[in-house]
């Protein structure tokens, strides 16, 4: 009878044996990288993930409860590491982007100075519907998905039009003299198309406005033309030239540029660090009716006027995440972080708080306020951090069970003592996706106490007189249940 995956393991972890371990790898390898692949979509990347996930199982060897099903084990580290690499990949892309562009930045100023004269000459030359698809493109920076809304068509389309109108506008500079690439374009009206209004202007023009309103009764304000533009492409911008005010019997002509709600100084820039306190969605907190919940820090960049964050959940996960779509529209934020997370909030009249609410499944309120102190995430424990001791009781490596039965959740406790009652800690679900959940330690022999940082739980219990276990209690949702910690580093 050939022996169990649990029965290599322990052969592989007593005696260094490495055909026990070829024989793990034999059975589960296509399985790993398959399920690999189908989440990185790159065969380089998969085999990567799939030599992560194996040494893991290596590392982790001699921690497996009885029960543990190693197939199921390895699926669920593979879907991890896999996520970290996606993530990673998306971070290495971003810096090339940015660079790329910062690179292209630099070549802008000549490029804008050949540009400029012409643009709303080549501008003009678009047919309405392309034009107001790059105004809200390059000008407003809307996403696609928001500029296909605005003229009535999907994001593909929508895409394949902006594409179409900037050759346009390249072949129309190209006849003049003026040579750019299709990519060298867009950076260039990104960068310089709107620039920021002086800060006077939209006080002083509203009030010439109102003054007129009183003065001249129905007198029209705004061409007819004008209005229907707006209406046609439902613009947010102010989008007049040779605007004539009538007021008492004096013709004024006040000229105005296009004015990109993003950019203009009447607006707050938002980026810097934001921070706030959100529920974790279906976990209950140690009490009856609390609910778990964690700090959020997101970092907001601006690069050639476009926003984008990075997130990172303080008290539940190592790993930071980004923004994949991004929307500023004052005073509205709106930004989401997967395919099913997004945030939406509304900033302010002292650019210091943003109100929103954020959604995944479910939605809740999320307040984030503008800091300049963000808080950080505990930096993960590594092995030789909490490698067992003489002098700690803590400190080392526990592994059991909170609960019993078919109910039982398998846990490892990680615990550091660096300093005679200082602790760090972390506790893995290894039967579930929460690893590395940062814990606080209260120690005062024999009592111990173990709160999970975001109180998705707590373990209260006492040590045994040689510090190899612990017994006790796991509260949470206002309920009990027994839960026992055993050395798994003696």
């Amino acid at each position: 009878m050939s022996e169990t995956d649990l029965e290599l393991l322990a052969r592989y972890f007593r005696q260094n044996a490495e055909d026990a371990f070829s024989e793990i790898v034999r059975r589960h390898v296509d399985l790993v990288h398959s399920a690999a692949l189908r989440q990185v979509r790159s065969p380089q990347l998969a085999e990567e993930v799939a030599q992560s996930t194996f040494l893991k199982l290596a590392r982790h060897a001699s921690e497996f409860a009885p029960d543990t099903i190693v197939t199921a084990w390895l699926y669920q580290v593979t879907r991890r590491e896999a996520i970290d690499v996606v993530r990673r990949e998306a971070r290495r892309q971003l810096r090339e982007q940015i660079a790329s562009e910062m690179n292209a930045m630099n070549a802008t100023a000549d490029d804008w100075s050949q540009i400029e004269p012409l643009l709303d000459e080549a501008m003009h030359a678009l047919d309405e519907t392309d034009r107001a698809a790059v105004l809200l493109r390059y000008f407003e920076n809307k996403s696609l998905r928001e500029v296909g809304a605005t003229i009535g068509t999907s994001d593909d389309t929508a895409q394949k039009r902006i594409s179409r109108a900037v050759e346009r506008l390249r072949e129309f500079f190209n006849k003049r003299g003026v040579t750019i690439g299709a990519n060298g374009l867009v950076v260039v009206l990104s960068a310089n198309a709107v620039q920021s209004a002086p800060a006077a202007l939209a006080q002083g023009v509203t009030a010439m406005a109102m003054t007129t309103t009183a003065a001249a009764g129905t007198a029209n304000l705004i061409p007819l033309q004008t209005l229907k533009l707006m209406a046609s492409t439902k613009l947010k911008t102010i989008a007049v030239a040779a605007v004539l005010i009538l007021l008492a019997g004096v013709v004024t002509t006040v000229i105005l540029k296009t004015v990109r709600t993003t950019q203009a100084t009447a607006h707050s820039d938002i980026t810097g660090a934001w921070e706030g306190v959100s529920e974790i969605p279906r976990v209950t907190g140690v009490l009856q009716g609390e609910k778990a919940t964690t700090r959020v820090v997101f970092r907001f960049f601006k690069t050639n006027g476009a926003y984008t964050a990075i997130g990172e959940l303080i008290d539940t996960s190592p790993n930071r995440f980004e923004a994949i779509e991004f929307t500023y529209n004052p005073p509205e934020v709106r930004f989401r972080a997967n395919a099913n997370e997004t945030f939406q909030g509304t900033l302010n009249a002292g650019a210091n708080e943003i109100t929103g609410t954020w959604t995944e499944k479910s939605s809740w309120p999320l307040l984030l306020k503008r800091t300049t102190t963000p808080a950080t995430a505990p930096v993960p424990l590594t092995e030789s951090d909490y490698t067992r001791r003489a002098g700690s009781d803590l400190q080392g490596r526990w592994r059991g069970s909170l609960g019993s039965g078919v109910n039982a959740v398998k846990v490892t406790v990680k615990i550091a003592e660096p300093s005679a009652g200082t602790f760090r800690a972390e506790l893995d679900n290894t039967t579930g996706p929460w690893l590395r959940q940062p814990m606080t330690v209260t120690y005062q022999q024999p009592r111990v106490t173990l709160l999970v940082t975001s109180r998705a739980g707590m373990f209260e219990g006492t040590m045994n007189g040689d510090a190899t276990e612990m017994v006790g209690i796991w509260k949470q949702g206002g309920k009990q249940a027994p839960a026992i910690l055993r050395r798994a580093d003696q």
